[in-house]
């Protein structure tokens, strides 16, 4: 481990506008494509992309051999659903990108955009990358409109860090969504068709020298033809199962908008539905107790179940805390959950759900190279990530935590000096 640590550091030290070309040899890879695993293959680097994945162990000329014998290599890891970048102290009382008051371009949420409030030096990305996270879809968690607004999937290396804006919508329709609308789910799913079928009627053009009396604000239209025409997915939350049979039924009225549903803590209940309609559902799987009368019918096996009824499942908390989705997937694992599709709700799925699978989610050729090798079983908790790549480049495994742990370790030791405000007087 050490050997493969010091190899890593010193290739993170070197920064360069060209990536270099690199050889990943001798580790289990896990593609989370048809080729499957492969058991002492290699991964071969070369302009930020994935050039190949083989069997074979040969390295080329030009490439610098990193040896994974013995380790796990995986793709980067992709938190489903976050608050990254938006965000350092959520208790702040300053300003906090991931929540916001009412503003006049938006009456009801859905032109807000998270790309402009984007931190690409947050020091929340370093610590989640020494998990082996490499992107995130980050939004919106706390507002007083029904929308939350269009997120963004980012990638984690600190910069440049859009991967694509505009990726998706939010939107609470259990009981924090009803609080936005007069109190009751009676009002909510009134409300919400009259806002879509306002957006469908409003002109494209809506020319600004004609008055209009919507309830949305031209820029809320604007957003949500976008997500009528498909392009936009909308991520509804719910919990309960009733709330959950309305978004599949608003799904049977809306059949060109991508309706994913997130957190559904009674998603089991409906399972086979949520599949025959081939609604994706973004989990927390931690949820075993209620945590409300939306919640009663919490359970560790819900991951579980939702993937034997045929739904696509991916793993999010929507929070900054989404270092902590490797555990949660290990969990599901031990709970039913089969170990390759724990893989994939960090991996492939959300990369489907946001239309990226061409770029980040799985190791195959053209794919950008967000690798992560890892001392073993990824869904470990006493296994780590020992080398993160990021399109192409290795990243240093060090954040302000681990600067913090090694600072203070070394107090006192080796004829290390103790600074005058640790020493004790007489």
């Amino acid at each position: 481990m050490r050997k493969l640590a010091v190899l890593i550091a010193s290739l993170s030290v070197m920064t360069s506008a060209v990536a270099d070309n690199y050889a990943i040899v001798g580790g289990k890879i896990h593609t989370m494509t048809p080729q499957g695993i492969i058991e002492g293959g290699s991964v071969l680097i070369s302009d930020g992309r994935i050039e190949s994945i083989s069997k074979s162990t040969e390295v080329p000329e030009g490439y610098q051999h990193i040896d994974a014998t013995g380790k796990v290599v995986t793709p980067g890891f992709i938190g489903a659903l976050t608050s990254l970048g938006l965000v350092e102290v959520s208790s702040s009382s300053g300003v906090v990108d991931a929540s916001i008051e009412k503003t006049p371009v938006s009456n009801t949420g859905a032109a807000l955009d998270v790309q402009y409030a984007i931190n690409p030096d947050s020091s929340l990305l370093a610590i989640t990358r020494l998990e082996g996270m490499t992107a995130a879809a980050t939004a919106i968690t706390s507002s007083h409109y029904l929308f939350g607004g269009l997120g963004a999937v980012i990638k984690l290396s600190g910069q440049t860090p859009l991967l694509k804006s505009s990726a998706f919508m939010t939107i609470d329709v259990g009981g924090e969504g009803a609080e936005h609308t007069g109190g009751s789910r009676a009002a909510l799913w009134v409300m919400l068709d009259k806002l879509f079928d306002e957006a469908n009627k409003a002109s494209t053009s809506m020319s600004a020298e004609k008055p209009w009396y919507g309830l949305n604000s031209r820029l809320d239209v604007k957003a949500l033809k976008r997500v009528l025409s498909g392009e936009v997915p909308l991520l509804m939350r719910a919990d309960r199962a009733a709330d959950i049979r309305q978004v599949i039924a608003f799904k049977d009225r809306h059949p060109s908008v991508k309706v994913v549903l997130v957190h559904g803590v009674e998603a089991w209940r409906v399972a086979d539905e949520l599949a025959e309609a081939s609604i994706p559902v973004v989990i927390d799987p931690e949820y075993n107790l209620p945590g409300g009368f939306d919640q009663m019918g919490a359970t560790l096996s819900n991951a579980a179940r939702l993937h034997q009824a045929g739904v696509r499942v991916a793993i999010g908390m929507d929070t900054h805390n989404i270092r902590l989705a490797a555990q949660h997937a290990g969990n599901a694992v031990a709970n039913g959950l089969p170990h390759e599709a724990g893989l994939e709700s960090l991996t492939l799925v959300p990369a489907e759900i946001f239309g990226l699978s061409d770029k980040v989610g799985s190791l195959k050729a053209g794919n950008s190279a967000d690798i992560v090798i890892w001392s073993g079983d990824p869904l470990e908790v006493t296994e780590a990530a020992e080398a993160v790549f990021i399109d192409g480049a290795p990243v240093k495994l060090e954040s302000r935590q681990t600067r913090l742990r090694d600072r203070y370790l070394s107090l006192g030791k080796s004829g290390n000096a103790v600074p005058s405000h640790y020493q004790r007087g007489d």
